[in-house]
């Protein structure tokens, strides 16, 4: 069994804008290379929002140098940007946007759902990209939740759906930079499984809710990341109440990391010249729809 070199626990809520209340589970900022090529993860946790005519989101701001990688649990969001990428996913879709050379982008709660509120629950997972794709055209991806395989797991325990990378022969649908495997599943209490994971890889396992034990002696409770070390391949999970989790495992970039608010590169002046550029325009502009 993989071994277990960190456990890492948040509880602590903040807002996103007005729309995303969430818990940063990690951060490259603490963790640096340990992680690589995964930046960072922020769990906006189930929060229920009134019905309203109000915009709830984040506004119009910039990125560079990485991809934003939204799963939707529960509740919808509209996302547009300056290349022209958008739409809406719903529960079960993942939007994956590359944000490469540079663009501007928004996100708000759907019309739809403001309309009518409800319960709200999000992932936002941040991968690098490797020092020769950090300047690439940005780029959308929509993957639909019935485009996304899910693995029954035996005795009815549960399911595992391939977002990224491979399993059990089946191929996620997102196209991706770097080798990397993007999974999230849930367990049934008292059920277990054993998940297998590219040796060599950096693996993180986030649980998001519920309880597991890792490898039958690490309890791990929600809200929780935890750091494998790169030897052997394989995890045991077992739950100790119905969970939810994200198992990520990557390649390393084995590459610099210089990062300041929304631009990840290598160096600071790569950090100095996005800064630049995005004030003389060159990340471009969010078009405005316009009544026929």
């Amino acid at each position: 069994m993989k071994k277990v070199i960190g456990v890492y626990r948040n509880q602590q809520m903040h807002w996103v804008g007005d729309g995303f209340p969430v818990k940063s589970l990690f951060s490259y900022d603490r963790l640096g290379q340990a992680i690589s090529p995964f930046l960072l993860l922020d769990y906006a946790a189930p929060y229920s929002f009134d019905p309203t005519t109000a915009q709830h989101g984040v506004g119009s701001h910039p990125h560079r140098g990485f991809e934003t990688v939204t799963l939707a649990y529960s509740g919808e969001v509209t996302h547009k940007d300056s290349s022209g990428g958008g739409g809406t996913i719903q529960t079960g879709d993942v939007q994956w946007m590359t944000a490469g050379s540079g663009v501007v982008h928004e996100e708000f709660h759907s019309t739809h759902f403001a309309q009518q509120g409800g319960l709200f629950e999000m992932v936002q997972l941040w991968v690098n990209l490797p020092a020769k794709d950090k300047m690439t055209q940005p780029r959308y991806q929509a993957l639909r939740a019935a485009d996304i395989p899910q693995i029954e797991l035996e005795d009815n325990a549960g399911h595992i759906r391939i977002i990224a990378g491979e399993a059990s022969g089946q191929t996620g649908p997102a196209h991706t930079f770097s080798a990397i495997n993007v999974w999230d599943g849930e367990l049934k209490a008292a059920d277990e499984t054993t998940l297998h994971v590219p040796e060599g890889h950096n693996t993180i396992l986030v649980v998001l809710s519920g309880e597991v034990l890792v490898n039958a002696s690490q309890k791990v409770l929600d809200s929780s990341m935890v750091m494998f070390a790169k030897d052997d391949i394989a995890i045991q999970l077992e739950a100790v109440q119905d969970s939810k989790f994200l198992l990520l495992s990557g390649e390393p970039l084995n590459e610099p990391i210089q990062g300041y608010g929304p631009f990840v590169m290598n160096s600071k002046a790569e950090i100095i010249q996005a800064f630049d550029d995005f004030n003389q325009g060159k990340f471009g502009q969010i078009a405005v729809a316009t009544e026929a």
